[in-house]
């Protein structure tokens, strides 16, 4: 018996991908017409046949576009935590018969309250909004794109939108348990509360793990790590110094270990460092990091099998997925004797 010839097959043949053979022969956008055409003749030539209804074979499911929107302030000089997170969506997407259009948001369009192109241009059958923007800007995008919406590493409370996120709160509980695990009682928090609900739920983390174990919070312990727009810096050591630091990401633990390095501390032989993310760019500090490691890949999937339930069912109901993750232990973080605690 000839064996059927598949889509894939079609692919390789004209050295393209399967969601574009798929894109052609089901007449959506995003494919030249003359690579159409030729996509349309090779399947023709190869004997392909599509599945119908009713043969006891599933109709091919139709392709999505997904319109992802990140802010500026995401994006540095290096690869982000957030560009790891795009990275695994695209890699995804294609699981689920969605494809992917990427935009930045540049700081004029939010405070000018403008559409993304592929929004305003109706490009994209639903919106993904990747990494926490202002309150107003997101009550805009929900209220005047008319596309179903789906935010990715946040939340807002105040809008009626579904969120995946990393358990945050969670996360940050663990870290500073797994401290307290190893002799450590004096332990800093570094984040700006308030800068971001991640940032915010993660201090609660911190709060709950420290008064189950019955110490009392130390308000100069807490430290800001950015200004209110999102600038990582300018982080100053306490007076006393604490035995440890639970920082709210990666980035922020590079620049403690960095600022205590330059003031003559040795990491972790004086002092111990946690960060969360698990994702630091390569030279931006010379100890590897102990950090709670978010499952992206769980993150991504719960998030197109949201975006799909809007736009296939039409279920809109906002709900809140948290993805929880793991310690991942490196060089960071020493035990403490009785005596530093």
């Amino acid at each position: 018996m000839k064996k059927a010839v598949r889509l894939a097959d079609i692919a390789e043949r004209l050295q393209v991908s399967t969601v574009t053979v798929s894109n052609a022969l089901a007449g959506q956008k995003g494919v030249s017409e003359e690579l159409r055409a030729q996509i349309r003749q090779t399947a023709k030539e190869m004997g392909y046949q599509p599945r119908e209804a009713g043969s006891g074979a599933s109709v091919p499911r139709k392709i999505y576009n997904v319109g992802v929107i990140i802010s500026e302030k995401y994006l540095g000089d290096y690869p982000s935590y957030y560009w790891k997170i795009y990275q695994e969506l695209s890699l995804k997407a294609v699981d689920y018969h969605c494809t992917l259009s990427f935009e930045v948001l540049r700081h004029e369009a939010e405070d000018e309250k403008k559409l993304p192109l592929f929004a305003q241009e109706k490009q994209v059958q639903g919106l993904m909004v990747l990494g926490e923007l202002g309150s107003e800007y997101l009550r805009f995008l929900y209220e005047e794109s008319g596309l179903p919406l789906v935010f990715l590493d946040f939340v807002k409370r105040e809008i009626p939108v579904p969120a995946v996120m990393a358990n945050n709160y969670y996360g940050m509980y663990k870290m500073v348990n797994y401290l307290l695990d190893r002799g450590h009682t004096r332990i800093a928090y570094v984040g700006t509360i308030l800068s971001s609900n991640s940032i915010t739920d993660r201090y609660y983390g911190y709060c709950k793990a420290l008064l189950e174990r019955g110490i009392a919070l130390n308000s100069d312990w807490v430290l800001d790590d950015r200004t209110m727009e999102g600038q990582i810096g300018n982080i100053r050591l306490p007076d006393p110094m604490p035995t440890a630091f639970a920082c709210n990401c990666d980035v922020t633990a590079s620049e403690v270990i960095n600022t205590l390095e330059r003031s003559g501390y040795r990491i972790p032989e004086d002092v111990s460092v946690v960060g969360f993310d698990n994702y630091l760019y390569e030279g931006l500090c010379d100890v590897r990091v102990t950090s709670y490691e978010v499952n992206l890949r769980d993150m991504v999937k719960q998030a197109l099998k949201v975006f799909l339930a809007q736009v296939e069912n039409s279920r809109t109901v906002a709900d809140m997925q948290l993805i929880s993750g793991k310690v991942v232990e490196k060089d960071s973080v020493r035990e403490r004797s009785a005596a530093w605690k």
